[in-house]
């Protein structure tokens, strides 16, 4: 499943690029690729037919399989416009979550119950009894209504509330259940998905926390007034007997713990596990919702955590999906908050380790969204070759590697293809001794080369990690490599004392404070843009720090970049900015990539002293010298070879910052469609 990019607002037809979000601002460089060249996608040889025109929200839009698909995310109310039909029908898939209820107050209380989730998006096992929804032009207003979470409860008598519905069309999601609070008896409250108990509830009024689910006995259902065609959560923890602590709200997809689940002694038990619902685009560049299995995005409606002594978080967890955990003794924290945008359920209170310190209050829940999707075009042209996510753009075929994998063509090709490598990481800083910024990774770039047919391994490499402290450098980004050639990783920036001078890499780290020097390029000498590299790719020197007498100020030099060497640092302790990266047309338009890390600056308690400017092309900015304080630098770009940032140097009493992470690489490889 490719992913074509995220942006905000109007049409990409009337969009600007402005960035503030009033046209439709772009929000990353793949998008500004895709959508600079929208007015040439749609009349590519290949693609046929085109879906609706809407507005409204944040516009996800990617390919999967031979379908372009768009995604609007509403995180806050709204309105979905529809001004054309299209061609490919007016039927739109949808997502609809409610907020999620708060956790209980008191000691050990239930957590909240997630809110309700509503799909008909085809396959997923909750689309069951969700009608679907066909829009229409006349009229074409849809009115989108986000619901927020519940409070928690503020005291051991007061229960969470429940979160508020959200809605979309014909569609309601009701609002998850309130987890119960310490001294109210009985179950946890109705909604979407069912809150938690409370401990020591007696055995008289042990009744599963409520949830809309078709599963539910009859008086439940009937209590509630819900029709049960579709499943909207699940239960919360159960809990029949007295003296156990607060049960799981109830997730999507799973009911909350509780006693009969098997024993869990002195802690809390967890929240029902939400679900995951791919809507929005793929599911690890498209970070919508919140995390589940294996760190992969859009999982919603995870149950709050109980309430329980323990500090350990893996014992009262929230669930999956933006639940939140319940709060232990030991924390000296309050249950936690359902996540944003996910409907996840507020974690359950904690003891008062202090009489009347508040502490025993349960977090609130995460608010709702609606995501509504539809298909906009559909490709009938075939790839000749696999790996990697696939775009087609005026008569070529462009496969892009984010993370490594193969790339496999049946029959011979002639490609166009750009290899650029991790960028380093920035160097640590602690008193005043500013560090080097991040050398940016090589970039190889070359045209019309003939491959045979076969598989060919493409790596991938991550950024260097910023050093944490004085006296550690950044380290070397990985080399990315294909096609038998390898584009080095960027030298990590210098740090202080021994490890003053930047490393070398792909392009060279910047040097730190005690005129260190900065490092060599394993690259060549930058050329003009689009110009074919030589084996080694492109790529420069790091700047040196400023070569002032020992103890003045000295700020951090520049990392080096794939279009220019960074620059060396300034006087009186000013970073170096990082040197400019190389732009490329590979992808179908102009995109910069391999910028420097700025170097950090110095500082006394007298002054604060800017770090420098990342170079363009994902390069991370220097840390400022800040009295006290100072500054960590700056993470490089991910997918740039960007490199991080130097950090800024501290006056008394100290304090250490760690140099910015380098940008991982970038694959891409291009051949006439």
């Amino acid at each position: 499943m490719g992913y074509l990019g995220r942006r905000i607002g109007k049409s990409q037809d009337t969009a600007t690029d402005t960035g503030d979000g009033a046209g439709g601002g772009l929000l990353d460089l793949f998008s500004n690729g895709y959508f600079q060249r929208q007015g040439n996608i749609y009349n590519a040889p290949g693609i046929v037919d085109l879906g609706l025109t809407a507005t409204g929200g944040v516009i996800s839009e990617y390919i999967s399989g031979s379908d372009v698909y768009r995604a609007h995310i509403f995180t806050s109310s709204g309105t979905f416009d529809v001004t054309d039909l299209g061609t490919l029908g007016a039927s739109v898939e949808y997502l609809v979550i409610a907020g999620g209820g708060g956790g209980g107050g008191g000691v050990y209380a239930g957590g909240g119950g997630a809110g309700g989730l509503r799909t008909n998006l085809s396959g997923h096992p909750l689309s069951t009894g969700n009608p679907g929804i066909t829009v229409s032009t006349s009229p074409g207003s849809y009115t989108i209504t986000i619901g927020g979470g519940g409070i928690g409860g503020i005291s051991a008598n007061i229960d969470g509330i429940n979160g508020a519905d959200s809605t979309f069309s014909t569609i309601t999601s009701s609002g998850g259940g309130g987890g119960r609070a310490r001294n109210n008896n009985g179950p946890g409250l109705p909604g979407g998905s069912g809150g938690g108990q409370s401990y020591g509830n007696p055995t008289s009024d042990a009744v599963q926390g409520y949830g809309y689910n078709p599963s539910t006995p009859g008086p439940v259902a009937s209590a509630a007034g819900v029709s049960t065609s579709f499943t909207q959560g699940q239960d919360g923890g159960f809990a029949p007997d007295s003296n156990w602590y607060g049960t799981g709200g109830g997730g999507a997809g799973q009911q909350g713990s509780g006693q009969n689940d098997g024993p869990w002694p002195a802690y809390g038990y967890p929240g029902g596990d939400g679900v995951q619902v791919l809507i929005a685009g793929p599911s690890t560049t498209t970070g919508i919702g919140s995390t589940g299995t294996g760190g992969a995005y859009q999982w919603f409606a995870g149950g709050g955590g109980g309430g329980g002594p323990k500090s350990d978080a893996s014992l009262s967890r929230g669930g999956a999906g933006g639940g939140g955990n319940g709060g232990g003794q030991s924390q000296n924290d309050r249950g936690q908050r359902g996540s944003f945008g996910t409907g996840g359920g507020g974690g359950g209170g904690m003891p008062q380790t202090t009489p009347g310190d508040g502490d025993n209050i349960g977090g609130d829940g995460g608010s709702g969204i609606v995501i509504v999707r539809y298909k906009i075009a559909q490709i009938t042209a075939t790839a000749k070759a696999t790996g990697g996510a696939i775009s087609f753009y005026n008569n070529k075929t462009i496969h892009t590697f984010t993370s490594s994998g193969t790339f496999s063509n049946p029959a011979p090709l002639t490609v166009d293809y750009l290899i650029v490598g991790g960028g380093g990481g920035g160097g640590g800083a602690q008193e005043t001794a500013a560090a080097g910024g991040g050398g940016a990774g090589a970039a190889i770039y070359k045209t019309s080369s003939p491959l045979s047919s076969g598989s060919y391994p493409i790596i991938v490499g991550a950024g260097g990690q910023g050093g944490p402290t004085i006296n550690q450098r950044g380290t070397t980004g990985t080399s990315s490599t294909g096609f038998s050639l390898t584009a080095s990783g960027g030298g990590g920036g210098g740090s202080y004392s021994t490890v003053k001078d930047g490393l070398a890499g792909g392009s060279g780290g910047g040097g730190a404070w005690g005129s260190g020097t900065g490092g060599p390029a394993i690259g060549s000498s930058p050329s003009s843009p689009d110009t074919a590299s030589p084996d080694n790719g492109w790529g420069a020197a790091g700047g040196n720090s400023f070569p002032g007498p020992p103890g003045t100020d000295q700020g951090g030099g520049g990392g080096g970049g794939a279009g220019g060497a960074g620059s060396n640092a300034v006087n009186p302790g000013i970073g170096g900015n990082g040197g400019n990266g190389q732009s490329f047309s590979i992808s179908g338009t102009s995109v910069t990539y391999a910028g420097g890390g700025g170097g950090g600056g110095s500082s006394t308690p007298a002054q604060n002293n800017v770090g420098g400017s990342g170079g363009p092309g994902g390069g991370g900015a220097g840390g400022t010298g800040v009295p006290s304080t100072g500054a960590p630098g700056s993470d490089g770009t991910t997918n740039t070879g960007g490199g991080g940032g130097g950090a800024g140097g501290s006056a008394p009493p100290y304090t250490a910052n760690r140099g910015g992470t380098g940008g991982s690489g970038i694959v891409l490889i291009a051949y006439p469609s």
